[in-house]
């Protein structure tokens, strides 16, 4: 039996900063037109604050990690070029959705006509990774499997506890904004090619969708290309923490191909059991308990996932030669993921601005050079809780704000 390609490709979704006001601001037309080499690889998405990279097919998660530092460099330049600059979490932590405009494509204008406030309140983002498999039997087969790991991946990539100026309480707000889309989270366990093959034809026949990019889960066979892309992150901050999740989900879908050929399996659990574990992971990310199924025990998130890297992946990673990758999950366990290094900058500054200026360097952190706005003044009046219980902001005007705006 000829085994998976396992290249690996990701597409990472950026916010487009004001660095003065720290606010979204539409800036992807003024990066289109930069004379920069990263205009053939940068597409426009949903909002125009936002802007997508991707890869192309990597042999290698090395190859992968030289191929997204150089993305990300060329995006961030681009951007300091028309005064704007870039950062990468989840959700912005204070910019209103309501205010942000929509890119006139005849893509997304269909996604706003059909699903109205849904896609405009959509202003979230996203990491998504491709894993080279060319057999269909085999993508469906891994695809069932690694649903399971999906909560724990969550976990170390969560990077959006704000939303519109609150603290949501959750680690992965992102995750509930896009639950409101239809044909999202985890998919149900799937017999077969032929099964997925029949769904997405129903689908498309009936008018329901164009094709299966329509189909949103949280893992997914990919329409077009030979891949199982999977989207269940926020998109990471720290390209040592993009990275490190590639590496484990290819990790994971070698050690399925291993047990296959070995005629083993891995467990295949129920979409509810799962999904209970993406509850977790939202709501508490690495500082919450996930389920173990197999003893019906709940246990400490940074536990669980240990045991998947160093009982489950142990025997592949040096054949991929990335253990060291992967393993930077224990750096991400011992010293926060973004949205608790979010919280701890929120809770020690009090200043929603100081959240997003960290945001800036972090996400350039390896890279390049941040482009950063102005000391921040002093935030004017005390944080206080709202009627919900979550914190609101009142701040003056960032330094030399010139476009009016403020914090809400």
């Amino acid at each position: 039996m000829r085994g998976p390609s396992l290249t690996v490709g990701i597409e990472e979704e950026y916010q487009i900063i004001d660095p003065v006001t720290r606010d979204l601001t539409p800036g992807f037309d003024a990066l289109m037109t930069s004379d920069d080499a990263v205009l053939a690889d940068v597409k426009a998405e949903l909002h125009q604050c936002q802007v997508e990279i991707g890869t192309k097919v990597c042999s290698s998660i090395a190859e992968l990690r030289t191929e997204l530092t150089k993305l990300r460099g060329l995006v961030i330049k681009a951007a300091g070029q028309h005064g704007l600059t870039i950062a990468s979490a989840g959700t912005h932590p204070f910019s209103n959705w309501m205010n942000q405009e929509m890119t006139p494509k005849e893509r997304y204008l269909g996604v706003k006509a059909e699903l109205q406030d849904l896609a405009h309140r959509l202003l979230i983002f996203g990491t998504h990774v491709h894993v080279g498999i060319e057999d269909n039997e085999f993508r469906i087969d891994c695809l069932n499997a690694c649903r399971y790991v999906l909560p724990h991946i969550l976990c170390l990539s969560t990077s959006s506890p704000f939303w519109f100026g609150r603290n949501t309480g959750l680690h992965s707000y992102r995750s509930i904004v896009f639950k409101n889309f239809p044909r999202t989270g985890v998919p149900r366990i799937l017999n077969g090619w032929s099964d997925f093959a029949d769904l997405t034809d129903t689908l498309v026949r009936t008018n329901s969708i164009p094709d299966g990019s329509k189909v949103w889960w949280d893992v997914r066979p990919h329409h077009l290309y030979p891949t199982l892309e999977f989207r269940i992150c926020d998109v990471n901050t720290r390209i040592d923490e993009a990275i490190c999740v590639a590496a484990i989900l290819q990790a994971v879908v070698a050690k399925m191909w291993k047990l296959r050929r070995d005629n083993l399996t891995f467990r295949v659990y129920a979409s509810d059991l799962i999904e209970e574990n993406k509850w977790r992971a939202v709501r508490w990310g690495l500082g919450g308990k996930l389920i173990d199924f197999g003893k019906k025990q709940e246990m400490p998130a940074p536990v669980l996932i240990r045991e998947l890297i160093e009982w489950f992946l142990d025997d592949v990673l040096d054949e991929l030669g990335t253990r060291k990758e992967v393993e930077y999950a224990f750096h991400i366990m011992e010293h926060g993921s973004s949205a608790q290094r979010q919280l701890a900058t929120y809770a020690r500054t009090g200043d929603l601005r100081a959240v997003v200026d960290q945001l800036i360097r972090e996400t350039a952190e390896g890279v390049c050079e941040p482009t950063l706005g102005p000391p921040l003044e002093r935030v004017s009046a005390p944080l206080h809780p709202s009627s919900e219980g979550t914190l609101a902001v009142q701040a003056e005007r960032p330094v030399g704000a010139v476009r009016g705006q403020s914090i809400p």
